[in-house]
């Protein structure tokens, strides 16, 4: 029986068992969908090469990120104590109302964590942060916008609450299913800044081709982002206490609960096919007999293709970076405002979520790598910080799969995006679960029967 937390290979007598589906690595996206799978009934052998929980959105105390970002340097005393510290790989919010919130009640799981509200919602404006208005009557206080301007952008707010889309009557004459976003901006007779805003801080989208799609996604992602300020009020961000690294763990316990078997510390040495279709997985001489295999990029090199390059600085901070001086913020620099093609995105996390030692920040500014010189590119991210006490760069390739998998029965997730937030992850935990199954998650539905001994 598996027990989350040991960094050790568990117990192999169940390795030459018989799986529905054997899963590759333990970063968020594979433990959701194993954790899934498993309260569908399936028998899930999941294994990871490394001997902890979380892949790449692992969460390090400062001892092994120091090993990991910059190798045989000494930790700053200043800095505080190691075990103070759970700093995030792949650093990303959780929005109050969206699909992740949405995954952690249908399964319950929601139980094993403890969360606490992000306090601020930036966007930069001018080469300053501004507050992200979401309401027609936060519109109306916004700094961003001269006074006509509010009222326009106001109206175009009242109507996104308003719409719903099987009532005819909230529409104001618009298809949103033909009209594009930027006709329904021009509509409203919105300017570029306020355009960029929406767009960027608050539908969240990583470039400006959305523009030329119909509305209807993007009004419903305006939505999403009031609905999920509405909750809490200070932003429509919510964040584990002691980090990330808490929730793939999370849904390994949900796995386990339903009779998953977890192995860590365990060598991929070859996926074995018969007649090009994935059949087992052969580890230190044993091979694990499934239905399927499912995995991140990093287990399957011939068979992904490079999607770009995420470029991250990590850094800690004595001080907060916003006049307001929250513990927490999100900042985004839409790509118009820098003269990119994507947004660089700032997210702020501190010893208030208990990820830093007391009275220390860490800030994470990241980007889609555009040029040859990446750590530049993160330039009007880092103004935006002050003084820095310790800085570091990582720059990694992203990956996605070439086929969906249902031919091979190998499917595969993608790497993990810029964004300072989760919806991108779920988009392709959703997409992946589809790809497995056939069939669409329900959250409308009751959940499984629980296993007896968990009633």
């Amino acid at each position: 029986e598996a027990q989350l937390g040991l960094h050790q290979s568990l117990s192999l007598p169940h390795m030459e068992d018989e799986y529905d589906v054997v899963i590759l690595g333990t970063g968020l996206t594979e433990c959701i969908i194993s954790g899934l799978l498993s309260t569908d009934g399936l028998k899930v052998l999941h294994m990871d090469r490394n001997g902890y929980y979380g892949g790449e959105s692992a969460s390090l105390n400062l001892n092994q990120f120091y090993e990991r970002m910059a190798p045989g340097k000494p930790v700053p005393p200043e800095l505080g104590s190691s075990r103070d510290y759970n700093i995030d790989l792949v650093p990303k919010f959780i929005l109050a109302s969206g699909v992740l919130v949405k995954m952690l009640l249908y399964t319950d799981v929601v139980k094993y964590l403890e969360f606490k509200v992000v306090e601020g919602s930036y966007v930069v404006q001018g080469g300053k942060p501004q507050k992200v208005p979401s309401t027609d009557s936060e519109a109306l206080k916004s700094s961003l916008m001269g006074f006509f301007e509010k009222r326009r952008c106001g109206s175009f707010l009242k109507f996104v609450q308003n719409y719903e889309e099987d009532k005819p009557a909230t529409h104001n004459g618009k298809d949103l299913r033909r009209v594009t976003c930027a006709e329904l901006f021009e509509s409203h007779g919105l300017e570029a800044n306020t355009v960029d805003f929406i767009g960027h801080a608050m539908a969240l989208y990583l470039d400006d081709t959305y523009l030329r799609q119909p509305a209807l996604e993007m009004v419903q992602r305006v939505k999403l982002y009031a609905e999920s300020l509405m909750r809490y009020g200070k932003s429509p961000y919510i964040y584990p206490l002691y980090g990330l690294g808490e929730l793939p763990q999370a849904f390994a316990r949900l796995s386990a609960v339903y009779g998953g078997t977890y192995m860590l510390n365990k060598p991929i040495e070859e996926i074995v096919y018969e007649n090009g279709v994935a059949v087992g997985v052969k580890s230190e001489g044993e091979v694990a007999k499934c239905k399927m295999v499912v995995g991140d990029p990093s287990y399957f090199p011939d068979k992904v293709k490079k999607g770009g390059r995420v470029v991250r600085a990590i850094c800690i901070l004595s001080h907060p970076v916003t006049e307001s001086k929250e513990h927490s913020v999100q900042i985004i620099v839409p790509q118009k405002q820098v003269n990119r093609k994507h947004d660089i995105y700032v997210s702020l996390f501190s010893f208030s979520h208990n990820v830093a030692a007391q009275g220390k920040h860490i800030a994470f500014v990241s980007t889609t790598v555009e040029t040859d010189q990446p750590e530049k590119e993160l330039e009007a991210g880092l103004a935006l910080l002050g003084a820095i006490d310790a800085k570091f760069y990582d720059t990694y390739d992203t990956y996605e799969p070439t086929a969906d998998g249902t031919a091979d029965k190998t499917f595969i997730s993608r790497s993990y995006d810029a964004t300072s937030h989760f919806e991108t992850t779920c988009h392709d935990v959703l997409d992946l679960y589809k790809r497995i199954t056939g069939k669409d998650i329900n959250f409308n539905i009751d959940r499984v029967q629980k296993p007896a001994e968990d009633q």
